[in-house]
């Protein structure tokens, strides 16, 4: 049997097992038995927008109910504890451990069980590789190159580490074998946890949703016309986000638990006590085939990064940041740090703009009209305004400048990847003569350098090599991303700046 046809028959399987245990995209789940989809969903690839995903399976109406996951269904701490008196007993013992590293350790233990677990027809599907910077090796980490997310893939490995050898003595006792309970193996739970789970109100950890989780992400944008993999938010006159339990834990932690009204429906979707399920909802209207996508909530493409893996080459939500003098900051005591930034299409925030309309004033001018104007984010004068448009325009410059590699370097170093990934494109060795230093460096670390100049690619590589491979993708797509913004800030800045100008020419010339 190929690789293929056995993906369809254990989906099949796996389907067929959610319909047993409740799982249903039909409001009447006892007409569907031989598959918990079929009325309002189906299993499809979208090799252009995530892959494998859920497609309508017939027209869909916004706010529509599209699925539901009972909470017996719900792959919780909860769930696999009260399947398990031996899990329960040793995990009572370690309540010093966060609801997240339980959850982990849980996911461990069923995984340990093979055949033998109630899950296993949804473990099966889980991906055995993630690409969160959690998972990154040095090399993926220095390709990012910019020391903001160089230290953020640090900070997220350190973390892993860390509840690593907290939960070790809960995994031993739990007589988990060495490679589950190896750094490797909890990499892999962590990722699924931080990337797959959805929030739940009785645990912060949050639950796996089987099915629920082959949807793929939708990004926020100014209206209901979204676009990418899954969880929940809160239903007003319009869409609102799913919420990630991820999300909720970062919420809980920085500002105390998130309290929803009586009153407060969800639109993506959530746990609904009167249903006692997770339900999702459409969060617009879908045609037969298209692609049914959830929004995890407003993330930047590093966030992206850092929680699920992935990044999208279009992100209204996206941020950059550039160095700025401390003293400014203490002009900005209006606005928080984190909304001094630069947007991914390249124009300042409004609240970088205003900072530094006053910045550039000097002090003794910094009246209560001048104020008035700054918060109003209005233009102080021709004159404040060509400054903070050269101001920000060398500043960009001089970052992009003491980056390792330039945009048209990055272009082409993304396409020599994707060469290298494509079995289909055969490499001659003067081809890969031509590489550039990071490319080199790749295949030096891989020891792929003699094999594919030799051989023209004709041998696989290793899924290790490929895994490594998508990750240092990542990687340069985030910093051209990056890169793009800071030149696109530049351009914006020295047109508007040019504008300025002859304008005032024009002025003098009358």
């Amino acid at each position: 049997m190929g690789s293929m046809e056995l993906e369809h028959q254990t989906m099949e399987t796996f389907l067929r097992w959610a319909a047993d245990i409740g799982i249903s995209d039909s409001i009447d789940s006892s007409r569907f038995r031989d598959s918990c989809l079929g009325h309002s969903l189906s299993v499809a690839d979208f090799p252009l927008a995530g892959g494998r995903g859920l497609g309508a399976a017939r027209e869909l109406k916004k706010g529509e109910l599209v699925l539901k996951v009972p909470r017996n269904a719900l792959m919780t701490t909860e769930s696999m504890v009260a399947k398990d008196q031996k899990l329960s007993d040793a995990v009572h013992l370690h309540r010093s451990l966060s609801s997240t590293q339980i959850l982990s350790v849980c996911l461990l233990y069923e995984m340990s069980k093979g055949k033998k677990s109630f899950w296993y027809p949804y473990l099966v599907h889980l991906p055995r590789d993630y690409d969160l910077l959690a998972t990154f090796g040095e090399f993926e980490k220095q390709a990012l190159q910019v020391e903001d997310a160089v230290w953020v893939t640090e900070k997220a490995t350190a973390k892993c580490q860390s509840e690593w050898k907290e939960a070790v003595t809960l995994m031993k006792e739990l007589d988990l074998k060495p490679k589950f309970q190896s750094f490797q193996a909890w990499l892999w739970a962590s990722a699924t946890i931080s990337s797959r789970t959805l929030h739940i109100p009785w645990d912060s950890a949050g639950c796996l949703c089987p099915v629920g989780d082959l949807f793929n992400y939708d990004a926020p944008g100014d209206d209901s016309n979204y676009s990418e993999g899954p969880e929940s938010a809160i239903q007003t006159s319009s869409p609102q986000p799913i919420s990630t339990a991820n999300e909720c834990r970062n919420n809980e932690e920085e500002a105390g638990p998130v309290v929803e009204t009586q009153s407060e429906r969800l639109t993506d979707g959530g746990f609904e006590e009167d249903a006692n399920a997770y339900c999702l909802y459409a969060r617009r209207n879908y045609q037969l085939g298209e692609q049914v996508l959830l929004c995890y909530g407003t993330y930047t493409n590093l966030e992206l990064l850092e929680h699920y893996g992935f990044m999208l080459e279009e992100n209204s939500n996206d941020r950059v940041f550039i160095p700025l003098e401390t003293s400014l900051y203490s002009l900005a005591s209006s606005w928080p740090k984190d909304s001094l930034y630069i947007h991914q299409d390249g124009k300042p925030s409004f609240a970088l703009v205003s900072t530094l309309r006053l910045w550039l004033i000097p002090q003794s001018q910094r009246d209560k009209s001048v104020m008035r104007l700054v918060y109003a984010g209005s233009q102080i004068s021709a004159k404040n305004e060509i400054l903070v448009m050269k101001w920000m325009s060398e500043i960009c410059g001089s970052v992009l400048r003491d980056l390792p590699t330039s945009v048209s370097e990055d272009t082409l170093l993304l396409h020599n990847i994707d060469k290298l990934q494509d079995p289909e494109l055969p490499l001659e060795q003067k081809e890969t003569e031509a590489f550039g230093s990071e490319m080199r460096a790749f295949l030096d670390v891989n020891r792929l350098w003699d094999v594919i100049g030799f051989s023209g690619k004709d041998v696989e590589f290793s899924r290790r090599t490929n895994r490594m491979m998508s990750k240092w993708r990542l990687s340069v797509q985030w910093r051209l991303s990056y890169k793009r913004a800071l030149a696109d800030c530049i351009s914006y800045c020295n047109e508007k700046m040019n504008n300025l100008l002859r304008t005032r020419d024009r002025i003098r010339d009358l």
